[in-house]
């Protein structure tokens, strides 16, 4: 499921709401269904046809003014609705999102909870974009959504700085039951149209990377990431690059134009697996064709073509896979 366009969404829907909100003193309530239809090929494999719940959220959010500049506010969201399918929906739904913060034009923000990481909204931005993602490659960083304190300075001409950390008690099972505090450190340039980000992930908190099985052993090397995008009125490109020592690098680009109700996106990615988890290559091309139906609805078709080394689908001698995804959206 794409997180991008239906958070600006619900952004825009609570931003809209916040004077009403913060008079009655009500939090916002907002949400959305998501379907959609997937078939999908593996050369010398299966197909498959499926019809999903692709993500579908409800939540709750609220702010308030602490003193002058001041602002406190909250989020809930919760996903696993399985709205595909009455008889699934019964004691599924969980936590996608829960924090708590402060913001201020001249303090930055700070917030706790379950979050979307630092890096993840630095950087991964192309594996987000997409609504269905079948063969869409993310970065290789381990910090989690959970557990998170997280910070963002203020815009000091366009240049914001920020830091995360997890923090994995003792009985977390995130970290295996042990004490760990891994952490992400970012920095966004934005000028005009131009935005550039650099951030690094620690990669402390998973125990994969002390494996005892020898033949798989991970690394807990640091991930680095760079972005770039630039905005020409109705058409946008962006570039990705992320790297992990012993894990893989993956390099991505992302070309988007906006001809009225329609959004049409293009991109390539390819990652190569580097050392200790061997040396397979894949990459994947994805177009998106998106039409906004209302301020409240839009639908979209995507085709993924994958390719690489053989046996990166996991058939033998066969390297190729492919995708076709129509789906609908109602968010409020």
């Amino acid at each position: 499921m794409k997180k991008t366009l239906i958070a600006s969404a619900i952004a825009a829907v609570a931003f809209s709401g916040t004077a009403m909100a913060q008079e009655s003193n009500l939090p916002t309530f907002y949400g959305n269904i998501q379907y959609a239809l997937t078939h999908t090929s593996v050369d010398g494999g299966n197909s498959n046809l499926a019809h999903n719940d692709n993500g579908s959220t409800i939540g709750l959010t609220h702010s308030h003014e602490i003193s002058p500049g001041l602002t406190g506010f909250m989020k809930i969201e919760l996903d696993g609705i399985d709205a595909d399918d009455k008889s699934k929906g019964r004691g599924r739904i969980k936590l996608d999102e829960a924090y708590i913060g402060v913001k201020g034009d001249n303090f930055g923000q700070l917030w706790v909870g379950s979050d979307d990481s630092l890096y993840e909204s630095a950087i991964d931005k192309i594996a987000n974009y997409y609504e269905v993602g079948t063969y869409n490659i993310g970065g290789n960083y381990t910090t989690g959504e959970g557990d998170l304190i997280q910070y963002m300075t203020p815009s000091f001409g366009g240049l914001k700085l920020g830091a995360a950390v997890q923090v994995n008690g003792d009985g977390d099972a995130q970290s295996g039951g042990k004490k760990s505090y891994p952490y992400q450190l970012a920095a966004i340039y934005s000028v005009d149209a131009l935005t550039l980000a650099f951030a690094m992930d620690s990669n402390d908190g998973a125990t994969g990377y002390s494996s005892a099985a020898p033949e798989a052993p991970l690394s807990n090397e640091n991930t680095y990431g760079v972005r770039a995008a630039y905005s020409m009125d109705a058409l946008g490109v962006s570039l990705e690059y992320q790297t992990r020592k012993d894990a893989y690098s993956v390099i991505g680009l992302m070309g988007t134009y906006s001809l009225g109700k329609n959004v049409f996106a293009l991109s390539y990615e390819m990652a190569e697996a580097d050392g200790i988890s061997g040396d397979a290559k894949n990459d994947t091309i994805t177009l998106q064709a998106l039409h906004n139906l209302s301020d409240n609805m839009y639908v979209y078709v995507e085709g993924y073509l994958g390719g690489g080394d053989d046996g990166v689908y996991g058939i033998a001698n066969e390297s190729q896979a492919s995708s076709v995804s129509v789906g609908g959206t109602y968010y409020f």
